[in-house]
């Protein structure tokens, strides 16, 4: 077997190239990291975020999370503190400015989303939702499965 030939490789080049793409928007016009991007997305939809929530939900790994949240903060666009409960806990906030930026970028990272997934035929578009809708629920069961097994 080939690499190329590989799902799971398949699936890891587009999805780092889609997101490459995106970055041209957030991080040409708007100076963001993906790092920055993932955390902004999440805290501007959120009052308050903890540390390990965050690394959770972002998909990055608590360095990622730590330097990202660093220059987020020195942007003025988060805010951090360690949680009176735990002091090992950090507890993140967006700043108005973080949301004001946000507000700004996504619709330009939609809008090239969509100019992205226009290039698809509906059918395609259509199949690969359903794909990647299926490929989650198959991913979940094997967890669940494994769970109970362990």
């Amino acid at each position: 077997m080939k690499l190329e030939t590989f799902f799971p490789y398949q699936l890891a080049i587009v999805a780092e190239a889609f997101s490459r793409n995106l970055t041209q928007v957030y991080g040409r016009e708007f100076g963001l990291s993906r790092e920055e991007w993932r955390l902004l997305f999440l805290l501007a939809e959120e009052e308050e975020v903890t540390s390990p929530d965050l690394a959770r939900r972002t998909t990055l790994d608590k360095v990622q999370v730590t330097r990202a949240s660093q220059r987020l903060e020195e942007k003025g666009l988060l805010t951090r503190k360690v949680a009176e409960s735990d002091r090992r806990l950090r507890i993140y906030r967006c700043t108005d400015a973080g949301r004001a930026l946000f507000a700004e970028a996504l619709p330009r990272v939609e809008g090239r989303a969509r100019r992205i997934l226009g290039e698809m035929s509906r059918d395609d578009l259509e199949a690969l939702v359903q794909g990647l809708t299926a490929l989650r629920g198959a991913m979940a069961r094997i967890d669940r499965t494994d769970d109970e097994a362990g």
